[in-house]
């Protein structure tokens, strides 16, 4: 699994002019899950992603997970972060690594409903759409993990 995590003020995702998904404060997170991924991964993934401390304490630091700071996640299945640029691979980007779009679907699926079941609450986008993300970043603060 491959993802981008944005800390972020608020985001909406529309799909043909609908609002399918919207957060106020929290996370937003595009997701690839890659060619071999397993179910671990995907419980692995969603346990790291909620207990992240990327949210400021009284501090000022980043000491705050999102089940601490009471934030919410936008949680967005990209397959294309799955792809591979650079040397090698000529101007086209290969997706070759992106898992098959029923078990990606499954594994996607599976995140959402862990990361829920510690109670966090997710939005997400349609699965497959063509989708438009408008995001207010806070920081910026961008981090890509890879499990």
């Amino acid at each position: 699994m491959r993802a981008v995590i944005q800390r972020t003020f608020r985001a909406s995702l529309s799909v043909d002019g609908e609002t399918k998904g919207e957060i106020k404060s929290g996370l937003t997170v595009f997701l690839a899950v890659c060619r071999g991924d397993t179910e671990e991964q995907a419980d692995y993934f969603a346990r790291k992603l909620v207990r992240l401390r990327v949210f400021r304490d009284g501090d000022g630091k980043m000491n705050r997970s999102i089940l601490d700071a009471g934030g919410e996640i936008l949680l967005v299945s990209q397959f294309s972060l799955a792809g591979k640029l650079g040397k090698g691979h000529g101007n086209r980007p290969d997706f070759g690594n992106a898992e098959e779009p029923e078990r990606a679907r499954e594994l996607y699926e599976r995140v959402v409903g862990k990361v829920r079941e510690e109670g966090v609450t997710v939005a997400t986008g349609v699965f497959g759409a063509h989708m438009f993300i408008e995001q207010e970043q806070d920081g910026p603060l961008t981090f890509v993990f890879e499990c």
